[in-house]
């Protein structure tokens, strides 16, 4: 049984990374749920959605050397997980890779994730969700203005 008197809300930031030519974007799979995502997570206490994007991504991925080339927007998604309604705002961020320099993952629980890079043409058939699938299609939009 649901019960819908208690909802969860709060914010994530999140990346949606390309090489350093833009014709591949860094998916993460998480084997324990049979998913494909992309990198995104909780803002900490006083800290920029900015600064939240690259911090979750650099930890969730292991690359560290990354630029924000584009502000995707935000969008509010929502779900039932445990019994509790979540309507979580997400925020993301298009990122190209400046270098392929890996850095250590700070938590254990990163180590959840392995990445892999996906030519444009395959990004949205691979990712699990919707929400995720729209800010592929946003980061797409994004860097065909750019390049």
């Amino acid at each position: 049984m649901t019960d819908t008197h208690k909802t969860v809300t709060y914010t994530a930031a999140g990346g949606v990374v390309i090489d350093e030519s833009g014709s591949q974007a860094l998916l993460l799979i998480r084997p324990s749920r049979d998913e494909v995502r992309l990198p995104k997570g909780h803002l900490e206490l006083n800290e920029g959605m900015a600064k939240a994007a690259l911090r979750e991504t650099q930890e969730e991925t292991g690359y560290g050397d990354l630029a924000i080339i584009a502000d995707l927007g935000e969008q509010l998604i929502t779900f039932f997980l445990d019994g509790r309604r979540v309507e979580r705002t997400e925020h993301y961020f298009l990122m190209q890779m400046r270098t392929r320099r890996r850095v250590e993952r700070p938590h254990a629980d990163e180590q959840q994730f392995f990445t892999v890079w996906v030519p444009w043409d395959a990004v949205e058939e691979n990712l699990t969700f919707e929400a995720e699938r729209e800010w592929a299609r946003r980061a797409r939009e994004a860097w065909e203005h750019i390049k």
